[in-house]
């Protein structure tokens, strides 16, 4: 079992390990390493325009998405789980799972179609991008959350708080939001990393000047080795950085909510 865990970390790890070794490899051609050394590659990166814009672009969407799963999701998993008719809340997991189950390309031609209208010409927008990732990644929060309330027992827990005169806004406010801040955290870390690498969607959805990295990543493996392994690199540093500063804001105003 060990041996099998270690080569499972090895499979996942040597890749990264090469990109990263690739980034500072000054030629990589037909051999299993680089050779020479050099930081031409990330300077070459930060010049580019595109990636540039690109990257921004990635963090003003995530932060955008995380904001918008928050400010729907914990309300409407709270209502999926206070649900009384068991009936009522199977229906309504499988309604909101269901972008889970359908392709990324199905959902981008349907907003191509409705964006591109004349009544909605919005196709290429950013609130439109930002739309397309809250629908990809705010069941993984919901799971997270109608899981973690079931887990924590919140009904019985909002029920000794209304025997104490606590009203249903109090009872959100006070139990329910400080009892998920760890199950935000956890949730928003899923779909930070989701929304900064989602490709397919935002491929067929985002316009020229709102291209997220992903995107543009693309073109880089048309150039030269060491250029696309150093954007790959900074794309896998941008989801960390994202995934960790969700997972801190959240974690804030948990700590903020929660009683002393």
């Amino acid at each position: 079992m060990a041996l099998v865990t270690v080569l499972y970390l090895l499979y996942l790890s040597i890749p990264i390990v090469l990109l990263l070794v690739g980034s500072f490899g000054e030629t990589w051609f037909n051999t299993l390493l680089p050779s020479g050394f050099t930081g031409q590659w990330y300077l070459q990166v930060a010049q580019d325009g595109s990636f540039r814009r690109a990257f921004w672009v990635s963090l003003q969407v995530c932060a955008g998405v995380c904001l918008v799963d928050v400010i729907v999701g914990l309300p409407l998993a709270y209502a999926v789980y206070r649900a009384s008719s068991r009936s009522v809340r199977i229906a309504t997991r499988i309604v909101y799972l269901l972008p889970v189950a359908v392709p990324p390309l199905v959902l981008a031609f349907g907003f191509i179609l409705v964006f591109s209208s004349d009544v909605l010409p919005y196709l290429g927008d950013r609130w439109v991008l930002m739309g397309g990732h809250v629908v990809l990644t705010l069941p993984y929060l919901m799971q997270t959350l109608v899981g973690d309330m079931r887990h924590l027992r919140i009904a019985e827990l909002e029920r000794a708080a209304e025997s104490l005169g606590a009203g249903v806004l109090a009872r959100f406010r006070d139990v329910v939001v400080p009892s998920l801040r760890h199950s935000l955290a956890s949730g928003l870390i899923m779909v930070a990393a989701l929304s900064i690498g989602e490709f397919q969607l935002s491929n067929l959805v985002a316009g020229f000047l709102t291209r997220p990295y992903p995107v543009v990543l693309l073109q880089a493996f048309y150039g030269a080795t060491g250029f696309a392994c150093a954007a790959t690199v900074i794309l896998l540093a941008l989801a960390l950085i994202a995934s960790v500063s969700g997972a801190f804001a959240t974690r804030g105003t948990g700590l903020r909510g929660s009683p002393a």
